[in-house]
């Protein structure tokens, strides 16, 4: 039973931690921007934690406006993406220049006769249901709108990670494996032993 248990919460840490990094580490998507707007929203709901801070050198508010860049993918699928500055928050992206990304944006915009198509580095989920909006962080032109982008960054960081917890699981694993397992090991004879004697009474009787 303490073994189950053990690999239930190593499932769930690494459930955690696979959502976590998905959702914090960079991505990237070609598109072709349609537009910007600004519309206003409100941040009092459990989904602000996934929304970044107010633009650098304003307070932050329930109410605040929120500019968002309109996109859509070479196979046609829409997608949306919010501009919000991270400052020197989580994730460490230290987006200082929204305002300047949204010109940016508004004008990159083109129309389905001459498409022009951008590389656009974001983080974050996209959920309607939610209505949470992937953060960009970067926008770049490109010529090849088919073309494979392999996550480098990703790879990197994602290695360096693997890396480290590989070195703490070994530590972690030896240092179970001689004081805890043990300690499991009594507790699970003294239950099976308790059970045994229990049985055996009423048995007897």
């Amino acid at each position: 039973m303490f073994r189950l248990i053990k690999w239930i919460l190593i499932l769930a840490l690494l459930v955690v931690s696979v959502g976590f990094l998905h959702y914090a580490l960079p991505q990237r998507d070609i598109v072709r921007v349609t537009g910007t707007e600004i519309l206003r929203k409100d941040f009092s709901g459990w989904t602000r934690i996934f929304y970044a801070q107010a633009d650098s050198g304003d307070n932050e508010q329930i109410n605040r406006d929120l500019r968002l860049i309109n996109t859509v993918r070479p196979n046609g699928r829409v997608s949306v993406y919010r501009n919000e500055d991270t400052g020197f928050g989580w994730p460490p992206y230290f987006k200082l220049d929204s305002q300047n990304l949204q010109a940016e944006a508004l004008d990159a915009v083109s129309d389905k006769a001459d498409p022009q198509w951008y590389i656009l580095r974001h983080y974050g989920w996209r959920s309607p249901f939610l209505s949470i909006y992937p953060n960009a962080v970067s926008l770049k032109p490109t010529d090849n709108p088919d073309k494979f982008l392999i996550p480098w960054f990703n790879i990197a960081i994602l290695l360096l990670i693997f890396a480290v917890f590989w070195a703490i699981f070994v530590r972690v694993r030896r240092f179970w494996n001689r004081r805890v397992d043990p300690v499991f090991d009594q507790v699970e004879a003294s239950v099976d032993e308790t059970r045994e004697r229990v049985g055996g009474w009423f048995k007897r009787g």
